[in-house]
């Protein structure tokens, strides 16, 4: 399976000497988008067995018109296809007696592997490279989708899929549909988005994911219970899921990052329901798992993320910038102004002078938690740092620049999303958070760790990868993994949009002393 990512200005460029791997993210946005006409193909999800009747489930919002949509299917499927699905209308509790894909109208691109659905912030990713590839039309339908999910299903949801009904991801909304509008200059859509902008805004901005006391968000699942997908495939070699092996770590170490007790009884070896709430608020956050919160972040609902108020700022920000291309200014100036409170309380209670970063914030103890972590770079790439701050998150940057590029956290503690992996967006945002400060030489040489690394997998295995060792620069993560799934997934939508976004970025001499490289490989 082969995939792409590139631009016009890239191509050029690069004509003389062309890096195949360009190739592979262009072929792949094909590859992998998913719609009406192969629904069949989108409505298998490799995280689950296939039901006992053959047909996968496709369910339809409670609003929409069930027989409208239908015959819609009907028409655009082939009748072949159409048999391989079962179509239901998804009750008003979103009670659902088997799990199945939620039906969006538009085509969209998955990011690969055992990832089969539209995910919520991996599609922020995935359209940045379809802009940059010039696939306007495909960029334009998935921020349509994501307005849809909004509609009609009360957010972007983690991913299309009935249980993540009860979760969001990380907000990118307003960067989708401004990066589209700034393609199109459609004034129409841009102001068609709006209520759908508001009501997500809504979403983050009420408890429970509103905190009164800081006036701050954080992630918060609204679900009980454990996560279907962990029980349905997140298993290790021996059998056992993930709740199995954080069950055994509970018992067998001693925990100081939080009370324990509201999470598990050692009396039982059970978790109690608070348990499931921080997990699945955990997976909200799409860094499931890390230790960033405690181990296996259990307590991240306890906390007000620097990297969810910074996108919050954002989204604040650049609702205020559509209001202004729409003529509202006077709205326009009540957002600025949320968007200016923000940044204040982040810097206020997350920036750690002691550190030189910037810092997730305690809520029960009131204080920063200190664990570095590369989110420390999401104020830097809002621009709501001050440059002395700037000037000491880049004195830090030893505590992730590894040979690959930039390791999550600075510490190893077995979960996928801390020491010593890397994953694709977090490389852009720390990347552009440099450049903003005038750092460009530590962006482009941490460009060049990375892009060199994932292409040097790409010659040995043919595949782009959804994460990395950048310690030992291999696309082998098996070693250091041992919490979250254990799979390295192919494909890779961010990543593959990250790749090309730090290439176009590099100067002209180092493009071609990559492509140089590779010719001796």
């Amino acid at each position: 399976m082969k995939w792409v990512l590139s631009c016009a200005a890239v191509t050029a460029a690069m004509s003389a000497s062309p890096l195949p791997i360009l190739d592979y993210i262009r072929q792949t946005w094909k590859i992998m988008t998913r719609s009406n006409a192969n629904l069949a193909e989108a409505a298998p999800d490799p995280k689950f067995p296939k039901p006992k009747l053959g047909a996968w489930p496709v369910y339809v919002s409670p609003q929409e018109n069930f027989s409208s949509v239908e015959e819609r299917l009907r028409t655009e499927m082939p009748l072949a296809d159409f048999r391989k699905i079962v179509l239901l209308q998804l009750p008003g509790d979103t009670s659902v007696r088997e799990q199945g894909l939620l039906y969006l109208p538009e085509p969209y691109v998955v990011p690969g592997g055992r990832f089969n659905e539209m995910y919520g912030w991996d599609s922020f990713f995935i359209q940045m490279g379809l802009l940059r590839d010039g696939q306007i039309e495909l960029a334009k339908n998935m921020a349509d989708d994501a307005l849809y999910e909004v509609r009609e299903y009360g957010k972007v949801l983690n991913a299309n899929r009935t249980y993540y009904l009860t979760r969001s991801q990380p907000p990118f909304l307003t960067q989708m549909v401004l990066a589209l509008y700034r393609r199109t200059q459609d004034r129409h859509w841009l102001e068609a988005a709006l209520p759908e902008i508001e009501k997500y805004y809504r979403y983050w901005t009420a408890p429970p994911h509103l905190t009164p006391e800081t006036g701050l968000s954080r992630y918060y699942d609204s679900g009980a219970g454990p996560s279907p997908e962990v029980l349905a495939s997140e298993h290790g070699v021996s059998g056992e899921n993930d709740y199995d092996l954080i069950r055994d770590y509970f018992r067998t170490h001693q925990v100081t990052a939080y009370d324990l007790t509201r999470y598990y009884d050692a009396t039982t070896n059970r978790f109690t329901p608070l348990f499931y709430t921080g997990d699945r608020s955990m997976r909200e956050s799409g860094f499931d798992p890390s230790s960033r919160f405690g181990p296996f972040s259990i307590d991240i609902i306890h906390y007000n993320p620097v990297c969810l108020n910074t996108l919050l700022y954002w989204m604040e920000d650049q609702t205020a910038e559509i209001l202004t291309i729409l003529g509202r200014s006077s709205d326009a100036a009540d957002w600025r102004e949320r968007a200016q409170q923000r940044a204040a309380r982040i810097n206020q209670l997350m920036w750690s002078e002691s550190d030189g970063l910037y810092l997730d914030y305690d809520l029960v103890h009131r204080r920063v938690r200190h664990y570095p972590f590369l989110t420390t770079f999401y104020p830097l790439w809002a621009g709501i740092a001050s440059a002395a701050q700037a000037a000491r998150v880049e004195r830090n940057l030893h505590l992730f620049e590894e040979p690959g590029g930039l390791q999550t956290s600075s510490k190893q503690t077995g979960d996928q999303w801390d020491a010593p992996f890397g994953w694709a967006p977090l490389q852009w945002i720390a990347v552009q958070g440099l450049r903003r400060y005038g750092y460009r030489g530590d962006a482009d040489r941490i460009s060049m760790k990375f892009l060199s690394m994932v292409h040097q997998e790409y010659l040995k295995t043919g595949n782009i990868e959804e994460k990395y060792d950048v310690v030992r620069r291999q696309a082998d993560v098996s070693r250091s993994l041992r919490f979250g799934y254990r799979t390295n997934e192919a494909g890779f939508g961010w990543t593959n949009a990250v790749f090309t976004a730090l290439f176009d970025e590099l100067p002209p001499e180092e493009r071609e002393g990559l492509a140089a490289a590779v010719k001796t490989e």
